[in-house]
This record gives C-alpha cells, structure tokens and sequence, in this order.
C-alpha cells in the first residue's frame, strides 16, 4: 500500500495477481480499516504495481528428502529471533 494512505487515513491496498492472458480492466480493491469515509477521485494515486518476471524453475523428483534440522516443524517452528550469519 502507499504509506501515506495507511498511515493518515488507515487505508489498506489489497493485493492482486493480473495473469499473463488476462485483457480485461484492472481495478484496485481498498479496505478502509477507519470509521470515516474516504473519497477517491479520478487521477488520485492509491497503489502501485509492481511487474515482475516469472521464471519457471526446473523441478527434480526424488524419492525421499534429506533430513534437516528443522524437520517437519511448522508454522512458527523456526521462531522468531534474527538469524545470525556470522560475518
């Protein structure tokens, strides 16, 4: 989101994808998170996009992974403190 939308107004851009085939009309979905209305006008800038190349990686079947020291831990299962890389 612009950060002068969320941080003065509590507006909230959603996120979007716009496939490779698509040809129709983009639009953007805003989420007012304040209990004020909020006007946009033509020519208003309320987002910003963001192209990026998508690249399809070459994918190797196996039949059984490696163990780590992670394991099949989940969510949050890494915790929460900065990695240290010790440089």
């Amino acid at each position: 989101p612009r950060s002068g939308l969320a941080w003065k107004h509590s507006i909230d851009v959603g996120a979007g994808v716009i496939d490779a085939d698509y040809r129709g009309p983009v639009g953007v979905i805003l989420f007012n998170h304040s209990d004020s209305d909020f006007q946009v006008n033509a020519g208003d800038r309320i987002a910003q996009l963001v192209l990026e190349k998508i690249v399809t990686p070459d994918v190797c079947e196996v039949e059984d992974l490696d163990s780590t020291a992670r394991g099949t831990g989940g969510f949050g299962s890494t915790g929460v403190c900065k990695a240290t890389t010790g440089l």
